[in-house]
């Protein structure tokens, strides 16, 4: 057993895009998810019991998979080096969230495809297309997984799917584009080729249609990099801002000047935040969903 209050669902939860994922499920027999790894594909589950967490594992990639969980649930996290200095709040947060642990799952073309499908739309319509297209090009998770479940199609059988296909799925053409480009390019975004957290982000923003947005996205899933931030993101802004100061409206620049004190933990205070800061109220027209299925 880990030596921290382990909760897998909230460990796991920045890779769940939706109840709905068919990567993840939470059932009675315990917590599974599909991934992608360099022996293919595998499926894991996770039982928690009050003395241990019991894993097993299916598929090609079953050992990669297995082996790889601690560092899923946090294992290679330090936030005993996290000084959050005498801001009260932040402080507060920190001890009062012991379970908060940055993993890193060592995949990023699991993380960089959900990612590109969220670049520039609202979360429902994002989370609808990550579904449709596991629907249609993903593979059946191995093993006993529940009814439904898939593993994230590979680079090249993303690069089959026809234009027609896309658009059943509802995506759009920027999207389609990006995704496409890093399909062609996916070998080398792997870590063991990618080297660390800096090098990553350097080679996926050099693709078009990847920026610093989506780059930040993945490394803090592939890396469980604590300082990463996510500019360019529609809310985090305004969510870091009226955290620690009050103020309802924040820029990315204002953003990163309240974050800097933190500097090397800054995505590790917006996790906190997240978890426990207070949240602006809620205040005119939200985005409606745009369903490119209709176009």
């Amino acid at each position: 057993m880990p030596d921290w209050p382990l909760d897998v669902g909230r460990a796991l939860a920045p890779h769940r895009r939706s109840a709905g994922d068919p990567t993840m499920r939470v059932t009675d027999s315990g917590t599974w998810r599909t991934t992608s790894t360099p022996e293919g594909p595998a499926t894991v589950r996770l039982v928690r019991t009050a003395t241990e967490l019991r894993i097993s594992a299916w598929g090609p990639g079953a050992r990669w998979a297995g082996a790889a969980v601690p560092e899923w649930l946090g294992s290679a996290d330090r936030p005993e080096e996290f000084d959050p200095g005498d801001h009260a709040m932040v402080a507060e947060l920190h001890r009062t969230t012991p379970w908060l642990r940055l993993g890193r799952t060592g995949r990023t073309w699991d993380a960089l495809v959900p990612a590109v499908l969220e670049q520039k739309v609202t979360v429902v319509e994002a989370h609808r297309v990550w579904r449709e297209l596991l629907r249609l090009a993903g593979e059946p998770a191995p093993g006993p997984a529940p009814e439904g479940m898939r593993v994230v199609p590979s680079a090249r059988r993303l690069l089959e799917v026809t234009d027609w296909e896309w658009h059943r799925c509802g995506l759009d053409g920027a999207r389609r584009r990006a995704l496409r480009a890093a399909a062609t390019v996916a070998h080398a975004l792997e870590p063991e080729r990618a080297g660390e957290s800096a090098d990553l982000q350097r080679r996926m923003c050099s693709i078009p249609g990847i920026g610093v947005w989506t780059a930040a996205e993945v490394v803090q899933r592939v890396y469980g990099d604590p300082d990463t931030v996510s500019v360019g993101d529609y809310h985090l802004k305004n969510l870091v801002g009226y955290a620690l100061t009050g103020n309802r409206n924040t820029d990315d620049d204002g953003m990163l000047a309240l974050l800097e004190p933190w500097r090397g933990h800054r995505h590790r205070v917006v996790r906190l935040l997240l978890s426990g800061g207070p949240r602006r109220p809620r205040r005119g027209p939200r985005f409606a969903p745009t369903d490119y299925r209709r176009r």
